[in-house]
C-alpha cells in the first residue's frame, strides 16, 4: 500500500497557508499517485489543486484518485521545472501553497519492470516519463568512461566511480548491458569486497547517479524553485521533501538565499527593499520515529518549508 510521507507534518505546515486565502491555489508539483493531494482536498473544500508530474502512469492513477473533486483539480504531465508555465496555463496569477516530494516515487520503485531498483531485475530504462528521453541503458553503453566517471562521482557521490566506470566499458565491448540484473552485478564485482561489507547494496550509489543522469533531476530542481518562490503570495508556503544529500542541498541553499538580508552586513540598519522576503519554517526535519516505524520510506526524508512576508 502506498503511504505518502511525512503527510501530516506537510498538511500542518501548510494548513496556514491555505487559510491565508478565500480560495487558496496549492500546486503540487510531483503529483504522483495525489496522496497528499487528495488529503488537501479533503481537508480543504475551498481549495483549488494544480497537479503536476512527468510520469503518465501517475497521472492516470491520480486523476482516477482525484475525479470526485471535480473542476476543483487541474493536472499537467509536464516537468516540474515548467512550474511558472504550467500555473499560468490554468489562468492563475498566483498560488498559496506548493509542496515538492522529489526523488523517485513510491510507484516508480515497486514497478520492476520502469529499471529503477537494483533488487528486481528490469531493463534499463529509469525514465520518469517514459514517452520520451534517454534511458539508463543508452548511458551506460554510449557515454565515454570519463562522462560515466564523472556522474557516477558527482551525482552518486561514488569513491569508486573510475573502476565502476572501467567494468561497465569492459563489460559493454562483450555485450551490451540492457538489465537491472547484470549492472547491479557489474557493479558489485568492481568495489573491493571491503567496501562492500558496510553502506548497504553497493549498487544503491551507481542507481541513484544513472536515475538523476536520466531525468535531469538536479537541475530540474534549481530551476523550478525559484519559479514557485515568486508565485507565492504574501502568507503562502513552500515545502519541500527531499531524500538524498544532493537534492537537499539545492533545496538548503535555494532557502537560505531567499531568508536572508540583501543589505550589507555592516549596515546598522536595513535598507528599505533590501528586507528578506521569506522566512524559515522548517529547518530540515526529519520524520518522527513513529512515521519510520510505519513507513521505511520515510527513513532519509529531510522537510524544509519557507512562508514569503513581504511582497
Amino acid at each position: 500500500m502506498h503511504i505518502s510521507v511525512a503527510l501530516d507534518r506537510c498538511i500542518d505546515l501548510l494548513t496556514p497557508a491555505i487559510n491565508n486565502s478565500t480560495s487558496p491555489v496549492f500546486v503540487d508539483a510531483t503529483l504522483g499517485l495525489g496522496g497528499h493531494s487528495f488529503e488537501m482536498l479533503n481537508r480543504f473544500p475551498n481549495l483549488t489543486l494544480i497537479g503536476i508530474d512527468r510520469d503518465t502512469q501517475a497521472i492516470a492513477k491520480a486523476s482516477t484518485r482525484l475525479s470526485q473533486f471535480g473542476n476543483r483539480v487541474h493536472i499537467a504531465h509536464s516537468v516540474f521545472d515548467h512550474f511558472n508555465e504550467v500555473v499560468k496555463s490554468f489562468g492563475f496569477e498566483k498560488i498559496d501553497a506548493a509542496l515538492f516530494d522529489l526523488g523517485v516515487s513510491s510507484m516508480q520503485l515497486d514497478e520492476a519492470e520502469r529499471g529503477f531498483s537494483y533488487s528486481q531485475d528490469a531493463p534499463l530504462d529509469m525514465r520518469m516519463d517514459q514517452s520520451q528521453g534517454i534511458t539508463a541503458e543508452e548511458i551506460v553503453n554510449t557515454w565515454s568512461h570519463g562522462d560515466l566517471a564523472r556522474i557516477l562521482r558527482v551525482y552518486g557521490e561514488e569513491k569508486f566511480a573510475p573502476r565502476i566506470a572501467d567494468f561497465i566499458i569492459r563489460e559493454r565491448e562483450i555485450s551490451p548491458i540492457t538489465t537491472t540484473a547484470t549492472l547491479s552485478a557489474l557493479v558489485k564485482s568492481a568495489i573491493p569486497a571491503a567496501a562492500r561489507r558496510t553502506g548497504g547494496n553497493p549498487s544503491k550509489r551507481t542507481f541513484q547517479a544513472l536515475r538523476i543522469a536520466v531525468n535531469n533531476e538536479l537541475e530540474v530542481i534549481e530551476s523550478a524553485l525559484p519559479q514557485a518562490l515568486d508565485l507565492l503570495n504574501v502568507g503562502g508556503r513552500l515545502v519541500v521533501l527531499s531524500f538524498q544529500s544532493l537534492e537537499d542541498r539545492i533545496v538548503k541553499e535555494a532557502f537560505s538565499q531567499v531568508t536572508q538580508s540583501t543589505s550589507p552586513r555592516d549596515l546598522p540598519f536595513e535598507l528599505p527593499g533590501h528586507e528578506a522576503k521569506f522566512k524559515l519554517i522548517a529547518k530540515g526535519e526529519p520524520a518522527s520515529d513513529a512515521e519510520i516505524a510505519l513507513n521505511n520510506r520515510a527513513q532519509s526524508v529531510r522537510i524544509r518549508a519557507v512562508e514569503r512576508v513581504a511582497a
